[in-house]
């Protein structure tokens, strides 16, 4: 036991948000209810739009006397995962707090690895591990570089690797994070947000074995939604002018938005940020990817492709 005050009550709330997903969040449930965690785990699920299942609110003790709990409740934010998440972190009630996502899979020993490196970790108050990412029945590792895992390192690059499902945060650093941002246009890179907001506050502690597996399928919310995502990144951009301090990661965010454009028809606009793109970093991967695209090669294609190597675009 490590002498970290913040550590010597490891009670966890765990955050699923929900809709209309209920045998895809049964399994998220279970992969939580796995672990042997030695402190009380509360789940709050919190439905967004859709009736909210009662029947899986429990109250148990396990045989090691520690308690499983399970409540029910809907978002009383806005409409989505961002305010979801936020209700949940409001209706929390232990000292620490995990995330996972409705259609993820938590695997054995994931809290107990991540409270052993908090332990080793002493200014880190946030813990990830490696994950599977799980597509066309092919699990690809990921595992995240705990050296890259900074503010500017983020900047620099999203890194997949450093996903929501395997977060582990105390409830006092996410009150001073804040809330999750309810007002990036259609909530995508809501989680990227947070995570540059953590980086500013603290280390990362990081379990560097796959602990979690990450279901990447078309039924996601956000695949192909070009239009919702080319909007949201330049509010990402927008709202950090750090990035213009970090042309790798600036790159990174005009190639993904060439590509969104292509998709979505602009061809013009598609071949200009392009060449923005290639203007801050010539070999970045997403300036083919984009003139593919808008010269006809279909964006559900790349995406497909990239994501049997377990990676995104």
């Amino acid at each position: 036991m490590s002498d970290r005050q913040d550590l010597q009550d490891r009670s966890v709330s765990v955050l699923i948000a929900t809709m209309d997903r209920p045998v895809l969040l049964q399994r998220a449930i279970d992969g939580v209810l796995s672990q042997e965690h030695e402190a009380d785990i509360e789940i709050v699920i919190c439905y967004d739009t859709d009736k909210p299942d009662m029947s899986l609110a429990r109250d148990e003790t396990n045989e090691q006397g520690h308690r499983r709990l399970i409540r029910v409740i809907t978002n009383t934010h806005s409409k989505g995962l961002a305010g979801a998440r936020n209700t949940g972190v409001a209706a929390a009630t232990s000292p620490w707090i995990a995330f996972c996502d409705d259609d993820d899979e938590w695997l054995p020993g994931k809290l107990a690895a991540q409270f052993e490196v908090l332990a080793k970790t002493p200014d880190a108050r946030v813990a990830t591990t490696g994950i599977f990412i799980h597509y066309e029945d092919t699990d690809t590792a990921r595992i995240p570089d705990p050296s890259l895992l900074t503010f500017g390192g983020f900047l620099e690059d999203r890194m997949t690797d450093v996903h929501p499902s395997a977060t582990l945060a105390s409830a006092e650093l996410i009150a001073q994070i804040g809330d999750v941002d309810e007002t990036i246009p259609g909530g995508y890179g809501e989680d990227y947000d947070w995570l540059l907001r953590a980086a500013r506050l603290s280390s990362f502690a990081v379990a560097e074995r796959p602990l979690v597996r990450v279901y990447w399928h078309g039924g996601s919310y956000f695949f192909e939604k070009w239009k919702t995502i080319d909007e949201a990144l330049e509010f990402l951009v927008q709202k950090y002018p750090e990035f213009a301090d970090h042309p790798v990661g600036l790159a990174r965010i005009r190639g993904q938005q060439a590509v969104a454009k292509a998709a979505m028809g602009e061809r013009v606009d598609a071949a200009k940020m392009a060449f923005e793109t290639f203007k801050l970093k010539p070999l970045e991967k997403r300036v083919p990817v984009a003139l593919a695209v808008a010269a006809g090669v279909p964006a559900g294609t790349m995406l497909k492709l990239a994501h049997k190597l377990g990676k995104g675009i």
